[in-house]
């Protein structure tokens, strides 16, 4: 595959290669078993200029894919290495040129190596080492190659790594991340051995000729890709797993969220589509993870995020709404103290009228027991020889309380000197307020409902209206996304059409949320549109009506002493 542009050439359309590449995908995993995603993102990581990692054990086909890549491009070279401990440079960018070293040139012969592939596929590649690192980094990030004095231009398409283990070691991390697109490789499930049973041979496979991509239409797709809109939803959507990435402390480094962006948008215009899709961001899951464990919690973060949009998705619907809820409840519990017709504050008396003076008499206590004062007639002995008379009824301000006037004596007019318990009068005196020990007390305001401003209840209306218009626009978008749902993901090219489920379940899911949210904001206006409203002072006043000085609860003055 030549790295020579051919200006000459008529421009292609994008349009016309979104069938070339579904028919070219097909081919591609023609006769192979649940390796249908390894093609796939095999594939998109050749047209993005990124490259893919396969990690998993041994005779899982991880080479049959580089290998079948490299038939997916016309007039396109092949390189395969197995890389150890001891691999060499002279095995990837080729042996120095002994003519050049004559000529006092240190050069390499590059033909037939990595330096001149457009495909490679390099096994083991997390034993690379320390000689051969910095330039396959160079050759990876920038299509480059130091031979010598010269740096060279390389046609390299799309590296396909392989391992049977993860990088160990802060000098691997930088290869690594160099990686894009990144898949674990498992060997075939239950449901797919007796298919895996059923092949017969390696017969070569055969891609027709009209299928090829040229380096034309590579670029072509690639540069239509630059001007594909990404919009809001996905921009929140990366946000969110950046946040989330670093909360699961997986690191994901700038240069890979930058080429994150361009991978969707390559998917999305080589689906025929001039903005990225939510869907395409089915394939973070196979971008940001550091362990194979990790992939499988970004799938389930991302499945669950499926619906969302820039604007509000369930989560942040439901915060909106919460605090909608406090402020009602708190517009509800607010208390505003009455005014008589003349303006002044009213009072609670303690005898449970309204009253404007501020302070009050009420019942002592003491240790919260009622205090009485001793009978004008009381003793504190009944015996004659040494009968105390008590000549202070207050008891030196204290009081008595009920206990201590059972221990006094009192002249009943039929009995005599009885105890206090025993005496025909205890109740009445009990009960008659002059024998009661007085004290002064701040008295409550006496409190109504608070009567709010119209325009303050006609300005929450209004916000409610706009949040539930959004609402509403954005139930109406769920509802399509949920209508188009299976086609779109089975005409993807890249999404897997097993994600049909647990989309659809998500999106059912969140429009369930959507609409019972949709019931609380309508609850919400109702409940506004219900608060008193503060009418013309004025018109009160002619009325008679009480006015109204608004008290938070919390503000509300406490029974003193």
């Amino acid at each position: 595959m030549n790295d020579t542009r051919d200006t000459t050439r008529a421009p292609v359309k994008v349009e016309s290669l979104v069938k070339k590449l579904r028919a070219l995908r097909d081919a591609l995993t023609e006769g192979l078993v649940e390796r249908d995603v390894a093609v796939r993102l095999a594939l998109l990581a050749a047209l993005a200029g990124e490259h893919l990692v396969m990690v998993g054990p041994p005779g899982t086909a991880k080479s049959l894919v580089a290998r079948r890549l490299h038939l997916a491009f016309d007039g396109s070279t092949y390189f395969e290495r197995l890389l150890t401990r001891f691999t060499v440079p002279e095995e990837l960018f080729g042996p120095l040129s002994i003519k050049g070293l004559e000529e006092d040139r240190y050069e390499r012969l590059t033909d037939a190596y990595l330096p001149k592939a457009s495909v490679a596929f390099l096994d083991e590649i997390f034993k690379a080492n320390s000689a051969i690192l910095n330039a396959l980094l160079t050759l990876l990030n920038e299509r480059e190659f130091d031979n010598g004095a010269v740096r060279e231009r390389t046609p390299l398409v799309a590296v396909i790594g392989a391992s049977n283990e993860l990088p160990e070691g802060e000098e691997l991390d930088a290869l690594f991340d160099r990686f894009l697109l990144r898949l674990h490789v498992g060997p075939v499930s239950k449901d797919g051995f007796p298919a895996l049973l059923g092949l017969r041979g390696q017969a070569t496979l055969n891609v027709p000729g009209d299928l090829l991509l040229s380096r034309h239409e590579l670029e072509t797709i690639q540069g239509a890709a630059e001007a594909v809109e990404v919009p809001e939803d996905v921009v929140a959507l990366l946000c969110d797993l950046r946040d989330w990435c670093a909360a699961e402390q997986i690191p994901v480094s700038d240069r890979r969220w930058r080429k994150i962006v361009k991978l969707l948008q390559v998917s999305a215009v080589t689906n025929g589509r001039t903005r990225v899709s939510i869907w395409d961001c089915w394939l973070l899951q196979h971008c940001v993870w550091d362990a194979p464990e990790a992939r499988e919690k970004a799938y389930d973060w991302y499945a669950a995020r499926v619906g969302a949009s820039a604007a509000m998705d369930p989560s942040r619907l439901t915060t909106i709404v919460v605090s909608w809820e406090a402020r009602l409840q708190a517009d509800r519990d607010s208390r505003s103290q009455m005014r008589d017709s003349s303006g002044r504050p009213l009072f609670k008396a303690v005898d449970g009228k309204h009253t404007t003076q501020t302070k009050g008499m009420a019942q002592a206590r003491r240790d919260s027991k009622p205090l009485f004062l001793a009978p004008t007639e009381a003793y504190e002995n009944g015996r004659s020889y040494n009968r105390t008379k008590v000549t202070d009824r207050k008891n030196g301000g204290r009081g008595f309380t009920r206990n201590e006037l059972d221990t006094l004596y009192v002249n009943d007019r039929n009995y005599g000197l009885q105890e206090f318990p025993h005496w025909s009068g205890r109740d009445a005196y009990l009960a008659d307020q002059s024998n009661w020990l007085m004290e002064d007390i701040g008295l409550l305001p006496l409190l109504e409902p608070t009567r709010h401003k119209g325009f303050y209840i006609d300005q929450c209306i209004r916000e409610l209206d706009g949040l539930m218009s959004d609402v509403d626009s954005y139930s109406d978008r769920l509802h399509a996304h949920v209508y188009s749902l299976e086609a779109e993901i089975r005409e993807h090219l890249w999404v897997t059409p097993e994600f049909v489920g647990p989309a659809a379940q998500t999106l059912a899911r969140t429009r369930q949320e959507v609409d019972t949210l949709l019931a609380r904001v309508a609850k919400l206006r109702e409940g506004f549109d219900g608060l008193p409203r503060e009418q013309n002072p004025d018109a009160r006043s002619a009325n008679g009506e009480p006015k109204t000085l608004q008290i938070r609860p919390e503000a509300t003055p406490s029974r003193g002493r």
